[in-house]
């Protein structure tokens, strides 16, 4: 085994990493940019070495300098993680070219799983049943416009390298196609180095499995049964959980022995994910493609397996042979949890976390800790949440109850979304598909604050000292008798007298608030509350809310209000793409810009028909959450 393990990633996974290490009594190195510097991983770790600035191009991609880093700190081996160069061939073979050993598979393998055209062909030579498609090297725009006509819609365009649903595009018309290629391709090239598309039918009410296999280098391959990953939002996973509700035994073994295979093809060793569609009506499935790495998800395997798939990734890439017998026992639920607003289309949030509390019941995987600055320069992935129970019911169920317990101020996340979808029928019942989310979308998210949580800012105002003379509390304390206090919080007039409050034209309610610690009671209701300068923030059942006394306007995602007006940017990132020019006429709907941020693009559309007053920005310009880009004119002011 090894004395001495570099962590080539940041966030959840470094960490999950570098406890496996010290379990096992290993030295761990972590590298650092600029924006992690004081990172949570790199507080754990032995030593930490800078690799440089924030952007992922200079610091968590660049192959010489974490080499370099191994190389000068000991490190016998490189764990890559998830995501960043984990399955890049060429840091691979610099790894082994350096002396170091790659806790990954071969780099034969990488390159002919990670071209998701080779791999179909590949793995459809071994006999394992492939998506219908085209998947030749090198299509160019026309050629995948043909494919898609001949194919028939829907289709969806994936790019042959890399993953996580970047530059996936579902296409249901040839009107819309040309605009999803050149999407797909730019985002593909900026996330992966490589904009080569294929082309694929999609499955209708598709289903999402995929199984864990693990191979070491002594030719021996087994299978650690599936995981389904059918509850996405834009081709990106959740929810997970081991085993699907939807495979019998039967089944399970087939399409396990079909992973087998695909692994074998390639030659495999380590720990990998051969990823699968499965029609729901018919229950064919067909292989997608193989992650050559450890996945999100693989917590919820550990949890039904026993198995310690970190572990055993360290003791393959040692040598060992794997010698595990495989039995499942209960099931395991994760959720993930996004810096992210799921009312405003998932577009991602960001700020400091002022407060946080982490479920100690079940099973967190977690970068987080108070004072971390959430930005816009990774991916926006901040937590894993797992809940293990003897039945899927009970899984369910103490992961709702764990999301429940966290508190998390100071960032919008998606933690109210996530209670509801596991709580919804369909997926209690495990009538799953990757349409789900998107069908009940709008039942699944809220962007209104509850009156409830006005009424506790209200009285947390109330309740705030100023100084001891009578006459300067906020209380409304007049001779004789109370007078009313007015709020104006979040646009909306809280008045508060005593322990009357009134939201907003509705009707007096009692309530009673107090402090306990850090907290808020007010009545059997307790709230987490943080402030950060004129922003209160309250959490309570895993939601949060940011409270402030000035006018806040929530603007609609791409723009302004059906007169025209100021077009807003919807999250905060780069303006990519400028679409039209100052003076020109636009339609309503139209595309004005396209902005990045944490990965994912957003297109930003005219709200009106009109005239574009005035263009703001550029491409290759930072931007702020609302700030405004361009304005439009309508025809009719």
């Amino acid at each position: 085994m090894f004395d001495s393990v570099l962590v080539a990633n940041r966030g959840e996974i470094a960490v999950r990493v570098i406890r496996a290490l010290k379990s096992l009594g290993i030295r761990s190195v972590a590298v650092y940019s600029d924006a992690d510097a004081d990172a949570l991983h790199v507080r754990m770790a032995d030593e930490a070495v800078r690799i440089g600035p924030a952007a992922a191009g200079e610091s968590y991609l660049s192959i010489e300098k974490i080499v370099r880093a191994a190389v000068s700190t000991g490190a016998q081996a490189i764990h890559p993680g998830y995501g960043f160069l984990a399955e890049n061939t060429a840091f691979a073979a610099a790894c082994a070219e350096a002396g170091i050993v790659f806790v990954g598979p071969p780099a034969s393998a990488i390159e002919a799983m990670g071209d998701k055209i080779r791999a179909k062909l590949t793995v459809s030579a071994a006999g394992v049943p492939v998506v219908p498609g085209r998947t030749e090297e090198g299509m160019s725009d026309d050629q995948i416009v043909g494919a898609a006509l001949e194919i028939g819609f829907p289709v969806l365009l994936k790019p042959s390298a890399g993953g996580g649903g970047k530059g996936m595009r579902l296409v249901h018309e040839e009107s819309a196609l040309r605009e999803a290629i050149e999407s797909a391709r730019r985002e593909a090239r900026g996330s992966f180095g490589d904009d080569t598309l294929l082309v694929e039918r999609f499955v209708t009410n598709p289903r999402h499995i995929e199984i864990q296999v693990l191979a070491d280098a002594h030719g021996n391959v087994v299978h650690l049964g599936e995981r389904e990953c059918s509850l996405q939002r834009r081709h990106q996973k959740i929810i997970e959980e081991a085993p699907s509700p939807l495979l019998t035994p039967r089944v399970r073994e087939a399409m396990g022995s079909a992973a087998v295979d695909a692994a074998r093809s390639v030659g495999y060793v380590g720990a990998g994910t051969v990823e699968f569609i499965v029609d729901g009506a018919s229950g064919d499935y067909y292989f997608m493609e193989m992650n050559t790495r450890l996945q999100v998800e693989h917590p919820v395997t550990e949890m039904v397996t026993g198995v310690d798939l970190v572990e055993w990734q360290l003791r393959v890439a040692a040598g060992e042979v794997l010698d595990l017998g495989v039995r499942l026992d209960g099931h395991a639920v994760e959720a993930r949890v996004y810096a992210e607003d799921p009312a405003r289309g998932f577009l991602p949030t960001g700020g400091r976390v002022l407060a946080l509390r982490e479920p100690t019941s079940v099973r967190v995987d977690s970068g987080l800790y108070e004072g971390l600055v959430v930005g816009s320069d990774y991916d926006p992935m901040l937590a894993k949440v797992i809940a293990h129970g003897r039945t899927r019911e009970e899984a369910l169920r103490r992961l709702d109850h764990a999301l429940g317990e966290m508190v998390l101020l100071g960032v919008t996340t998606n933690i109210p979304f996530l209670r509801a979808l596991l709580r919804d029928p369909d997926v209690r019942s495990g009538a799953l598909d990757t349409g789900l989310v998107e069908r009940k979308l709008a039942a699944l998210t809220s962007a209104e604050i509850p009156d409830d949580v006005y009424v506790a800012a209200g009285l947390e105002r109330s309740l705030e000292p100023r100084g001891e003379d009578p006459w300067d509390q906020l209380s409304g304390w007049r001779v004789g008798e109370h007078a009313w206090t007015t709020w104006r919080i979040n646009d909306v007039d809280v008045r508060v007298r005593g322990d009357e409050v009134v939201v907003g034209a509705g009707e007096p309610v009692k309530a009673r608030a107090r402090r306990d610690g850090g907290d808020l009671l007010v009545g059997s209701r307790r709230y987490a509350i943080a402030r950060d300068g004129d922003v209160l923030w309250l959490g309570h059942d895993g939601a949060s809310w940011a409270l402030t006394e000035a006018a806040f306007l929530v603007g609609a995602s791409g723009g302004a209000a059906a007169s025209g007006g100021p077009v807003k940017s919807p999250m905060p990132g780069t303006v990519l793409v400028v679409r039209a020019q100052q003076g020109a006429e636009v339609t309503a709907g139209q595309a004005l810009f396209v902005v990045e941020a944490m990965k994912m693009e957003h297109t930003v559309t005219a709200p009106v028909d009109g005239v574009l007053a005035e263009v703001n920005v550029q491409a290759g310009q930072q931007v702020a959450l609302d700030q405004v880009l361009a304005l439009v004119v309508s025809h009719e002011e």
